[in-house]
């Protein structure tokens, strides 16, 4: 549907995306520098640019995700048929020149319209803008699907806070000796509450030029060209001189995060890329499914033509002979339905199918046998998140198994969501936290070691009902606790003897949560979640199993690429000497650290390394790239975490690229 050059155009514009996309790992978008606040006048990415290149070439740079051995942007120009011997030019100009002095030129190129594109090339895009906002709207919520989530989480808020008579809140007097924190939440809420600003700012620092550029661009050329994008990036394509380091095949999180920034370029919303995900996904899928019911046995070269001629490489490209596996099952009787309604308009894109076999595809699928048909033709029959009972591998696991939530399974979306509680009472609070969650991404939640997180939850409550620590609740002592730990002064001998018998149960969940971590890291690295984007949230202990799988991840280069986005919340994580920065460079997007300035109740667990290297659910980390989000206004004590999580992700945005804290949300 894009003529050679404006092939050329969307290559540029995906290699700067992807460039900028690593700069703002550690610089993120809208977050002011110290360069910036001294009036240095140098932009973020001329500032990255220069510090990470001694040398004028990109090929000496192996870091760069624009680098050959990372494999993400050559096997993309290969995909687009762009001339090889401008790959080292278009490198070089994403890696070392500022992308607003070329984002301009390469959307222009865009929007040319020449001689040479054929008739049905306009007819193409039309039917293909058609598809993806038929499948747009079927995956948008309703007011009244919104509305029915919102309540099940106010009933289950209600259930908490009468379970929880006495809460782990500060009281109103105490909250005087807190006004110390006010002025910085005010600050990390103006650096977080960026939507208006950053848009404008992703494309251009300087005079926004490049956003007349993006008016010139039909809505129906920009869905082309992340149709187009997208299909390159599954594609997966080998290059001949095997330079490539990049192992694992399939759809990488930081292709994804570049996906995301240049919709924002566009200003395209992001569920209009989900849908575009969706499509490819599932049209692979039905190309597949189509070559089996002819049993036509063919060569790989042969095969390979017959794709690229409908369009569609998609997620089960051909891949040393093999296909790669992205999900346990795409096809399910909702997104038949959909098959069938689009089947006319995806038949005219994709002519080696038509829209007959589109509806056969469609009526296989609506059963169950079909659909573990196509899920076995992906090589992914038998595995997936669900059922995995990997626990038994490392001692002293007892319990680590995921549980599918939401209604997003077997719809061909190609983001996964697991979530992680770390403060329970019973099972269900490794559920209901995450229920109400309104995205498009295939999600999951972990339960683990429920005995010893119920045990050290049901300890700190019973602690919490103690006559003392009531008595010091009355009295305002507890903020003053709190500040005595993070100055490094001694503690009452009193308040010492009563935290005594929650320290075991505390020690022994601290190492479960870190076994777990290591679990988790090991599902990842194995494909279960399929070769998709990864979203990790957790809270309390939780949010320690998240980072503890970060740190194992990063322990080799060969696991970045799995994971997309981290948020913690009111994590139990030092500070210091946990390298910090190791685990951002395999966050291939945002990396959220939210956290409450007066949980003391949290400083009281983890007092013995608050006093010497800082608590993460507390305070900021001081980590470039770590967005800190100070939601003390939101959580009153650390059990609130379990009903009021929902809320901060609502707040956070995070389909967003850039860093939001949305302070409507909390109004409303």
């Amino acid at each position: 549907m894009l003529t050679p050059t404006q092939k050329y155009a969307a290559g540029a514009l995906f290699s700067l995306a992807l460039h900028q996309a690593q700069e703002h790992q550690t610089s993120p978008l809208g977050f002011p520098s110290h360069q910036d606040e001294d009036g240095g006048g140098e932009s973020s990415e001329e500032r990255v640019s220069s510090s990470s290149s001694s040398s004028d070439a990109v090929s000496d740079d192996t870091q760069l995700w624009v680098h050959q051995s990372s494999g993400l942007l050559r096997p993309v120009f290969k995909f687009l048929e762009i001339d090889s011997r401008a790959w080292g030019g278009l490198e070089e100009t994403a890696a070392y020149s500022p992308s607003k002095h070329h984002v301009g030129a390469f959307l222009r190129l865009l929007a040319e319209e020449t001689s040479d594109v054929s008739e049905g090339a306009a007819d193409m895009e039309l039917a293909l803008m058609n598809s993806i906002e038929a499948m747009s709207l079927s995956m948008e919520n309703t007011p009244a699907d919104y509305e029915s989530k919102k309540e099940k989480q106010r009933e289950y808020e209600q259930a908490c806070r009468e379970k929880f008579s006495t809460p782990d809140k500060m009281p109103e007097s105490e909250s005087k000796q807190n006004n110390m924190h006010n002025n910085n939440r005010q600050e990390i809420n103006v650096i977080t509450s960026v939507v208006e600003e950053a848009h404008a700012q992703s494309i251009s620092e300087s005079d926004g030029k490049p956003l007349d550029e993006v008016k010139m661009l039909s809505y129906q050329r920009k869905l082309t060209v992340l149709y187009e994008l997208l299909s390159a990036c599954l594609a997966n394509m080998s290059e001949d001189d095997k330079k490539s380091t990049r192992q694992r095949k399939g759809y990488d999180a930081r292709h994804r995060v570049a996906l995301r920034l240049l919709s924002t370029w566009f200003d395209v919303k992001w569920i209009k890329m989900e849908s575009v995900e969706t499509i490819v996904a599932s049209s692979a899928m039905a190309i597949l499914k189509e070559e089996e019911s002819k049993e036509v046995a063919q060569s790989k070269k042969s095969s390979w033509a017959k794709w690229k001629r409908g369009g569609i490489i998609g997620a089960a490209a051909l891949t040393g002979g093999t296909l790669m596996a992205v999900t346990g099952g795409l096809a399910a009787p909702a997104i038949a339905a959909g098959f069938s309604a689009l089947a006319p308009t995806l038949g005219t894109i994709i002519p080696v199918i038509g829209a007959g076999s589109f509806a056969a595809v469609a009526s296989a699928a609506g059963s169950v046998a079909g659909s573990v048909a196509v899920a076995a033709s992906f090589g992914a029959a038998g595995a997936g998140l669900t059922g995995s009972k990997m626990a038994r591998r490392i001692g002293d696991v007892d319990e680590f198994e995921f549980k599918a939530i939401g209604e997003n399974h077997n719809q061909g979306r190609l983001g996964v969501e697991i979530s992680v509680s770390g403060f329970v009472f019973e099972e269900e609070d490794f559920i209901r936290p995450w229920e109400g969650q309104q995205n498009n991404s295939e999600r999951y939640v972990l339960q683990w070691e429920s005995k010893h997180l119920i045990a050290v939850s049901t300890a700190i409550q019973d602690w919490l009902t103690s006559r003392l620590a009531m008595e010091m609740m009355k009295q305002g002592a507890m903020m003053t606790v709190l500040s005595s730990l993070l100055m490094a002064l001694a503690w009452p001998a009193t308040l010492l003897v009563l935290t005594d018998f929650i320290d075991s149960k505390w020690t022994i969940a601290l190492n479960r949560s870190d076994k777990a971590g290591k679990l988790l890291a090991e599902v990842l690295q194995k494909g279960l979640q399929g070769q998709r984007p990864v979203t990790l949230v957790g809270f309390s202990l939780g949010a320690r199993v998240v980072f503890r799988c970060l740190q194992i991840l990063a322990e080799s280069e060969t696991n970045v690429g799995l994971v997309e986005r981290v948020v913690l919340l009111g994590a139990p994580i030092s500070i210091k000497d946990m390298n910090w920065e190791a685990t951002r460079k395999v966050v291939a997007g945002r990396y959220v650290n939210a956290y409450s300035t007066n949980d003391w109740m949290l400083g009281i667990a983890f007092r013995a390394n608050l006093l010497t290297q800082g608590l993460a659910g507390i305070q900021p980390v001081n980590v470039p790239g770590i967005e800190n989000v100070d939601v003390t206004e939101v959580i009153e004590g650390h059990s609130s975490y379990l009903w009021k999580t929902q809320q901060i992700l609502e707040q956070l945005e995070l389909d967003t690229y850039y860093p939001v804290f949305n302070q409507s949300v909390l109004k409303s």
